[in-house]
């Protein structure tokens, strides 16, 4: 499609129903399940899910009931729907402050400016981009693209049953995915599986979350990061894990504590360092086509002709309003990073490192706009390495701060840590939500929408976004707590991203941070990079290194599954490419994926609340005693038939006429 002049479906006339109330009201909702999702998504496995398909499908299913609803509206409700769930991969920062101990929860009020401020400047640094990067470049925008087909399928005149089909989908899945985390709390069956044993004088583990949202992200990320995903896990338990146990067992040690605690303190340093590695070398790898696309596209920009554009599908909200906004956003930056300071060892001497965060954020993020706007251009927001951003964001503020402050007492040290990763939260605003902006605004130039009230939508998106994402993370933190923080529990969540952002920026600040364990990992990663190059030029398969990196760092539980759902994914595929109408069966399948991650995730929000409303970590049990070998056995038997359950059944709707999965 790249390249080729576009049709829109729709006219953007002024008859058409647009940006209407109705419309924000539903891409509000839709907002706060999906955003609760990737919150508890992100924390759990550092990953999520990209929204705007399952969005579009459940708007157009819902819209068809209400007279003069048009695939503009329609789109403008998954437009909503994706910023809101593209900003919660603002988790994948904020959580640090939690984990270094300056924060105990997550202020509401102050938690929402960050990731309103942030999203604001993301969508308004993205708006001039539009033309050059969308209109005026041959990107492909995988995901645009593919917005648009399900927008204009679904507003076909055979798309109504196609669009309850699918709705029904996603509904069957998310009921069923609950429905067995439920059985797991309710201790019925166990919902993982774990053994600890000794490898000649060293030791390793084996783990599996025995979890249906895991199987959904496996389908989602496909056969090659389940794969590296699988090789990483290798690495850290086949490899890393024995070696770094040797000598570690005591007398009287306890082999299970002995490994998680090897796993913990310096086997997931490691694969940090094989993750940092992984994700600059993915920014690098992609900078030259960026510089290159965005100033050849800059320059067919200006040869254009000047002067406000007459077609409404062109019109973009007015470069002065744009400016005055960004500008007008420094100033409640500039208030909450002095609010941050005050009342801390930084209170009196913050004036400085307060100017310099204002013009990092004002600098660095145009910069993050352009290139997160070009990489979810070039390989999709999903497959974007936005962790990678966040890494260099982190890195470059704490180098910037640390040199305009100067020397630090221990008090002040731990101070700059926090005004690192809180002015770093807010330039991550920024790249989370330019690496979904453009893609949002590719598919509305295929279905003919008018650009100026998509970007309306997308601040409002990132509003809505802003409000859901603070008392969520407030949840998961009482209920759960984060690994390595304190008062964390026995089913603290991983937050990867955050671990090792926190991490970084308490090395720079002369932390307890064991280089040499970041380097090791750095090492590996590099050969993972090199090995990948390799498979990139001579084979059809590759090995890519930030999912590599992902399975070292992440405990075996989490990662196991995600290859398995891959596979699972992978074959239904085959299946769906050996029949006819393709397309719709494949859509099925990523549809039965989504409703399995929002099922379990919102089960888990849900969960996490009784949780900390009771103060017990089962309120649910009725089944005392039952979590030994007899409950693991019923988990894995249950979990398997379910599986095939499931895949069964959306093949056999899959291959007939619509028809719910209910039925």
């Amino acid at each position: 499609m790249a390249g080729v002049p576009v049709e829109p479906v729709a006219s953007a006339a002024p008859t058409l129903r647009e940006l209407t109330v109705r419309g924000i009201l539903l891409g509000g909702v839709i907002t706060l399940v999906f955003t609760a999702a990737n919150v508890y998504l992100g924390l759990k496995v550092g990953l999520t899910f990209a929204t705007a398909i399952p969005a579009a499908v459940i708007s157009m299913a819902i819209l068809r009931n209400f007279a003069n609803h048009s695939i503009v509206e329609n789109n403008i409700v998954q437009t909503v729907a994706s910023a809101a769930g593209t900003l919660s991969s603002i988790i994948f920062v904020l959580p640090g402050l939690v984990m270094i101990g300056w924060w105990t929860g997550f202020p509401y009020w102050i938690t929402v400016a960050v990731c309103a401020v942030g999203g604001i400047l993301g969508v308004m640094y993205s708006i001039p981009l539009r033309r050059a990067l969308v209109t005026g470049s041959d990107l492909p925008y995988p995901e645009g693209v593919a917005a648009a087909e399900v927008l204009k399928v679904g507003d076909s005149s055979g798309g109504a049953e196609d669009n309850r089909v699918g709705l029904r989908v996603i509904a069957f899945g998310a009921l069923v995915s609950a429905g067995f985390a439920l059985l797991a709390n309710v201790k019925v069956l166990a919902n993982s599986v774990a053994a600890y044993f000794r490898v000649g004088v060293g030791g390793s583990m084996f783990g599996a979350s025995l979890s249906l949202a895991l199987i959904g992200v496996g389908h989602l990320v496909g056969m090659g990061v389940g794969i590296a995903m699988l090789v990483g896990l290798v690495i850290s338990f086949g490899v890393l894990l024995p070696i770094r146990t040797i000598g570690a067992f005591g007398a009287d040690a306890s082999v299970a504590d002995v490994i998680d605690g090897v796993f913990v303190h310096e086997v997931r340093f490691i694969g940090a360092g094989a993750i940092a590695v992984a994700a600059v070398w993915t920014l690098l790898k992609i900078l030259r086509p960026i510089v290159k696309g965005i100033t050849d596209a800059l320059a067919s920009a200006r040869n254009r002709r000047e002067g406000q554009l007459v077609d409404l599908t062109e019109r973009d909200i007015p470069f002065p309003i744009v400016a005055a906004v960004v500008v007008a956003m420094l100033i409640p930056i500039g208030v909450l990073l002095w609010e941050f300071s005050h009342g801390t060892a930084l209170h009196g001497s913050s004036a400085g490192i307060i100017a310099a965060s204002l013009i990092f954020i004002f600098l660095v993020g145009l910069v993050i706009a352009a290139v997160c706007g070009y990489m979810a251009g070039l390989i999709g927001s999903s497959n974007s390495p936005i962790s990678g951003v966040g890494i260099l964001t982190v890195l470059i503020a704490a180098v910037l701060i640390k040199v305009v402050f100067g020397r630090a007492d221990d008090e002040q040290a731990l101070a700059l840590v926090a005004f690192t990763l809180f002015a770093s939260a807010i330039t991550f605003g920024v790249a989370t939500i330019s690496n979904d902006n453009l893609q949002d605004l590719k598919t509305g130039q295929l279905v003919g929408a008018t650009p100026w009230k998509q970007q309306v939508a997308l601040v409002i998106g990132v509003l809505f976004g802003a409000a859901i994402i603070p008392p969520v993370l407030d949840l998961m933190q009482q209920a759960f707590g984060f690994l390595g923080a304190p008062g964390a529990t026995d089913h603290a969540l991983a937050a990867p991203q955050a671990a090792l952002i926190s991490s970084l920026a308490k090395g720079v600040f002369g932390g307890s941070l064991d280089w040499s364990l970041l380097g090791l990992g750095a090492v590996i990663g590099a050969g993972i990079v090199i090995v990948d190059e390799i498979l990139t030029r001579t084979s059809r398969f590759t090995l890519p290194p930030l999912a590599v990196g992902m399975g070292m760092y992440l405990p075996m539980s989490l990662t196991l599954i995600i290859p398995l759902g891959a596979v699972l994914g992978h074959f239904y595929n085959r299946w769906a490419d050996r029949s006819s109408d393709v397309e719709r069966k494949k859509r099925l399948g990523v549809l039965l994926a989504t409703g399995l991650i929002v099922g379990e995730s919102l089960y888990g929000v849900i969960f996490a609340g009784f949780v900390a409303g009771t103060g017990s970590d089962d309120p649910f049990a009725l089944i005392s005693g039952n979590d030994g070998t007899l409950a693991e056995v019923l988990g894995v038997v249950g979990f398997a038939a379910v599986l095939a359950w499931l895949y069964g059944r959306i093949r056999r709707v899959a291959g007939r006429a619509a028809v719910a999965p209910s039925e």
